[in-house]
């Protein structure tokens, strides 16, 4: 886990601000999960005495004053943050040409070094927020030490939700270019370890760990299809009921020795990886022709098929984004999703491909895909048949 950088002169536009402060190196690496900070501190009540009249800078659930974005970043490069967790706030004076970093707009921490008068202190920005994005990634990994460092990375980006303060930006924007602007801003939100963890009735997450070979002699060599263990009659039931499914592709690449920038033929990952869902009226042929059409044309670079609209939030726009990490979230009808229990993974260009002297892919290229299905109502237990189909054991307590 990489920091996204800080801001040192601050500004009341605070959103403006951050969109043309780039996050600063390392942390556009394709392989680290970079952490923003926003802020849930908007309250002057607890300030001291020197700031009377003073007000916070970034309302409730918003940006961070503190965080860089990659907004200002071209399409070549990946889109940072990928989470943002509580970085604090800032304070602006009456007349709005000061600022300052009240405690009451910062976080409580231990002190260093340690001194009996003064055991905490407090601290701020987007090294705070990081340090406890790595607390949470190592709370997943303890509750569950098998799970590969891809889907570590992949469940605490699934597990993030944008606040309602992000929210309502992401619904008053219906372009998908400013909804990648967005994107860029604020990632996918502030991740919780409760979600990261734990599956629930109503909410449904499946974690699977594979490796894919992805190239031989400069052509591409494997494509994954899973059929998933799917609640196929329990969502037919909710029929018209809007529910969400979301999918999350992690994995790993190795970056190009050469360091000759950004031609095809020196493409900088080694390989990319993207996914693709069953539609509802596709029987598994015809999902599987339209995956190898769809890989062909992505590799020669050409258009690729026409996708859902209305559907993906961000769609196929987002999944090309260069990096090791793609999600997305689809909306619609119970029955619809029904139809859609099965998920390709597919290999696209990179300089394994291109080189294929240097290509590693017979050692294999791991990924993790995470995927998960949320109702609006907490009586319908989607869990349940899932659990049953993969054989989880049941824990009774007496």
């Amino acid at each position: 886990m990489v920091s996204a950088g800080n801001i040192h002169r601050w500004e009341s536009d605070h959103l403006t601000r951050s969109d043309l402060s780039a996050v600063q190196d390392p942390a556009q690496a394709w392989n680290a999960l970079t952490v923003g900070a926003y802020t849930e501190l908007d309250t002057m009540v607890e300030a001291p005495s020197g700031f009377a009249g003073w007000a916070p800078v970034a309302a409730r659930g918003e940006l961070s004053p503190f965080s860089r974005t990659s907004v200002p970043f071209s399409r070549m490069w990946p889109v940072k943050p990928d989470v943002v967790l509580e970085g604090g706030n800032l304070a602006r004076s009456p007349d709005g040409t000061d600022f300052d970093t009240p405690p009451n707009l910062q976080l409580l921490t231990t002190s260093a070094p340690l001194r009996r008068n003064r055991l905490l202190t407090v601290t701020a920005a987007t090294s705070a927020a990081t340090a406890q994005g790595a607390a949470l990634a190592a709370g997943v990994q303890s509750d569950y030490p098998s799970l590969w460092p891809e889907a570590v990375r992949a469940l605490v980006v699934h597990s993030a939700e944008w606040t309602p303060a992000m929210l309502s930006r992401f619904h008053d924007e219906s372009r998908k270019r400013g909804r990648a602007a967005l994107l860029q801003r604020y990632g996918m939100g502030v991740p919780s370890l409760a979600r990261a963890a734990r599956s629930a009735g109503d909410a449904l997450t499946l974690i699977t760990h594979d490796v894919i070979h992805p190239f031989t002699s400069g052509k591409m060599r494997e494509i994954h299809f899973h059929n998933l263990p799917w609640p196929c009659d329990i969502l037919a039931d909710l029929g018209s009921t809007q529910v969400r499914l979301r999918v999350t592709l992690s994995y790993f690449i190795e970056p190009n020795p050469g360091r000759r920038g950004w031609q095809r033929r020196y493409s900088y990952a080694s390989h990319g990886l993207r996914f693709d869902v069953r539609r509802a009226a596709e029987s598994n042929a015809d999902f599987e022709k339209r995956i190898n059409q769809k890989a062909v044309a992505e590799e020669e670079r050409r258009p690729a098929s026409i996708g859902e609209s209305g559907k993906w939030l961000f769609g196929s726009d987002q999944q090309r984004a260069p990096e090791s990490l793609h999600t997305d979230i689809w909306t619609g009808n119970a029955a619809d999703l029904a139809q859609r229990g099965a998920l390709a993974v597919f290999p696209v260009t990179g300089w394994w491909k291109e080189n294929p002297t240097r290509d590693r892919s017979d050692n294999g290229a791991r990924y993790a895909l995470v995927v998960s299905i949320q109702t609006p109502r907490e009586d319908v237990d989607i869990w349940s048949p899932v659990a049953q189909q993969i054989g989880v054991p049941t824990e009774i307590t007496i």
